[in-house]
């Protein structure tokens, strides 16, 4: 008989479901379009929750030197509105924090210098760590020193001892990406001393349930996250929140500002404030928990009756956006190239390849004008109204656009 994992926080063992979507390909292995008849491995993708410490997390599938390759197919700065959102950050920390160009700025999966390329704008001094070598060459071009190394305690203890002292560290949508939470943690403390400030952003478990974003959850997303959680994290290496923002991105995100608990920053409302929100919907107690996995069986259910009636009707389904979480949806909801004809992508990286496991082709964006489709399903719905606007000449060719969660939408 099967053990059942235990949490990698606090190692209880975990007995209790969040939501269990099956047999599920990497959601960024893109197959190259001239071998379509490659097989994509399939790993079990099964959310679950610690009912000691309420962390919402996934089992390793597969180590993530195999999934954060050479290769990795992510890059941040093709999103117009996620450029915007960053350098309005970096002028935001700037300014707050009265950073000049004696700091130093430090980006934990840096990715190709989206937001680092804007503190170097500035005259402020920075550092990328980035595991990815392919994103990390595009960020070094743009003049963003990167190391290409995975984030951990030892390494944050040897750039201590080689003196790097960050008067900010930022991670952006990482820290569920990483296997070891804990350890991680752990080297960011390392590396914050006095008024030292990290800011984590992360898609807000709150918004993932009310929303059935269930799409949001893949084999590289290792932990789903909630400010109840972190919290308890954070005390356990000498760190505490002071500070909430609220986000658009992501479909609903929170920044957390953290120093050291012997820091100077008194806490702000936002921080209780968000806490009670977190309470308010059951976030704070395991049975805050249950009944999510009927949600996504009604948004599965919903999406195939669509494509369904459409292909009844002769009508021509594409999807935009090769995006991972659309990969999560598309090979749970059980859909390939006989419901939808083909997917674009304004990343190179992802164009003439197959989605992996659904098998559905991904073209450049011209595709759209090539062969208008009768729908186009927006597969990042995080960026509906980006995309849209885009897009606005193929919508108003006739074109309707569709958004798949929380409940089917055609506008």
């Amino acid at each position: 008989m099967k053990l059942k994992p235990a949490c990698r926080h606090c190692g209880e063992s975990l007995t209790q479901t969040f939501v269990d979507l099956g047999m599920s390909p990497l959601a960024n292995s893109y197959v190259p379009l001239d071998t379509p008849t490659k097989p994509c491995s399939r790993y079990p993708l099964h959310a679950r929750v610690c009912s000691e410490c309420l962390l919402v997390q996934v089992e390793d599938a597969v180590p993530a030197s195999a999934i954060f390759s050479d290769q990795y197919a992510y890059f941040s700065s093709f999103s117009d509105s996620w450029l915007q959102h960053c350098k309005v950050f970096a002028q935001s920390a700037i300014e707050r924090f009265n950073i000049n160009e004696n700091d130093l700025v430090i980006e934990i999966a840096s990715n190709d210098g989206y937001l680092l390329q804007y503190f170097v704008q500035a005259g402020i001094k920075v550092l990328g760590i980035e595991p990815t070598a392919n994103t990390a060459s595009v960020a070094i071009a743009k003049g963003v020193p990167t190391l290409v190394e995975f984030f951990n305690f030892p390494l944050a203890a040897r750039l201590k001892g080689e003196g790097i002292k960050p008067r900010l560290i930022c991670s952006a949508n990482v820290l569920a990406h990483v296997p070891d939470i804990n350890d991680f943690v752990r080297g960011i403390s390392e590396l914050l001393q006095g008024d030292s400030v990290y800011t984590v952003e992360f898609p807000h478990l709150k918004n993932l349930i009310e929303q059935v974003q269930f799409d949001t959850i893949y084999h590289e997303h290792y932990t789903y996250l909630s400010l109840v959680f972190l919290e308890r994290l954070f005390a356990t290496c000498g760190l505490r929140v002071f500070d909430v923002d609220k986000l658009q991105t992501h479909g609903g995100s929170l920044r957390l500002y953290v120093c050291k608990t012997t820091a100077t920053y008194e806490e702000s409302p936002s921080v209780a404030a968000t806490r009670a929100e977190e309470a308010a919907v059951g976030l704070d107690k395991a049975t805050g928990y249950k009944g999510f996995s009927d949600k996504v069986n009604a948004v599965k259910a919903g999406l195939q009756s669509f494509l369904a009636s459409a292909k009844s009707e002769g009508k021509v389904v594409a999807a935009y956006g090769a995006a991972a979480k659309g990969n999560t949806l598309l090979n749970f909801c059980e859909i390939g190239p006989l419901e939808i004809a083909y997917c674009v992508d304004r990343n190179p990286a992802k164009q003439n390849t197959l989605l992996p496991g659904s098998h559905i082709p991904v073209y450049p964006i011209g595709k759209l004008t090539e062969s208008p489709p009768d729908f186009l399903l927006i597969l990042p719905w995080n960026l509906r109204t980006e995309i849209s606007e885009q897009l606005k000449s193929l919508r108003e060719s006739g074109t309707r656009f569709v958004i798949p969660l929380p409940a089917l939408e055609i506008f």
